[in-house]
């Protein structure tokens, strides 16, 4: 299975690629996406609702401000997605914080602290070992290596 990792603007892209990084040191297959709630809304769903057809296991969102991307997507979708807040405009990303962790009963959205975009694929690791053996054996040799 491959991770989604969706950003609602290119301009968090720097933030987002701590995400990529462990995703890649993993081996993880992903794709990355630039998808906006509010200027690409129907992309958004089109990809979610597909997103587990399409091979996908686990959605990675990372927004700034109103911060909208990861509700929308699991609004379309019984993936797992998580959420990643991301540091942008005059709150410092606790605007994006509420807005990503605030979801409604039934549609969760697991939520990193502001701008964690590797928490978010070390998650995204963990669910996914849940399935393959391979995996949970690098992540649990990661984490000796982090141990030490």
């Amino acid at each position: 299975m491959k991770v989604g990792v969706m950003m609602g603007s290119i301009k968090d892209m720097p933030k987002m690629e701590a995400c990529v990084e462990v995703l890649d040191s993993f081996g993880i297959d992903h794709e990355v996406l630039v998808l906006s709630a509010h200027r690409t809304p129907h992309k958004v769903a089109k990809f979610a609702s597909g997103a587990r057809d399409n091979g996908f296991g686990v959605i990675i969102c990372g927004a700034g401000k109103a911060a909208h991307l990861a509700g929308a997507v699991a609004a379309h979708t019984t993936l797992p997605v998580i959420g990643v807040p991301i540091a942008a405009g005059a709150l410092g990303g606790v605007d994006a914080l509420y807005s990503t962790v605030q979801m409604p009963t039934g549609i969760p959205v697991a939520t990193v602290a502001i701008d964690s975009a590797a928490n978010a694929a070390y998650l995204a690791a963990s669910i996914l070992s849940v399935s393959d053996e391979a995996l949970a054996a690098r992540l649990a040799q990661f984490r000796v290596d982090l141990t030490r």
